[in-house]
């Protein structure tokens, strides 16, 4: 298992952690089977998205915000509602195949840590299982 940082700066934020993801996964030595990646925060989530134009994540994120404002009639009383509900939209694992000891990706498939109530500085789990 590996555990890696993820600092962010905004509410609201995605972050490529491809690069990360693959340099866990080289470090842990595996070379095919499968990989776990977990957010373990109840306010952030991880997805699997286009990584080659900046402007998806812009509308992924203000697709959510209209969704989910973050001002509503929400009962949870630190006010962060909104975020736990797009955390769960997001889902808090993705499993990803690994072959000859790389990830398999789409050619402009990234994987991305959601931020939805940051700045924060969160933790991601790597948890590789080999093929025997």
């Amino acid at each position: 298992m590996k555990i890696i940082s993820v600092e962010t700066t905004e509410r609201t934020q995605m972050v490529d952690i491809t690069y990360e993801v693959r340099k866990g996964i080289s470090e842990l030595g595996v070379k095919d089977g499968l990989c776990l990646v977990f957010v373990p925060h109840t306010t952030a989530g991880i997805t699997i998205n286009e990584n080659a134009d900046q402007d998806v994540k812009t509308d992924i994120i203000n697709s959510l915000n209209k969704l989910i404002p973050q001002k509503g009639d929400y009962r949870h009383r630190e006010g962060n509602s909104d975020a736990h509900i797009k955390a769960s939209l997001m889902g808090s694992s993705v499993m990803l195949a690994i072959e000859n000891g790389e990830l398999v990706l789409g050619s402009w498939q990234g994987i991305f840590f959601c931020e939805f109530d940051g700045p924060r500085k969160r933790k991601v789990v790597i948890k590789c299982i080999r093929n025997t």
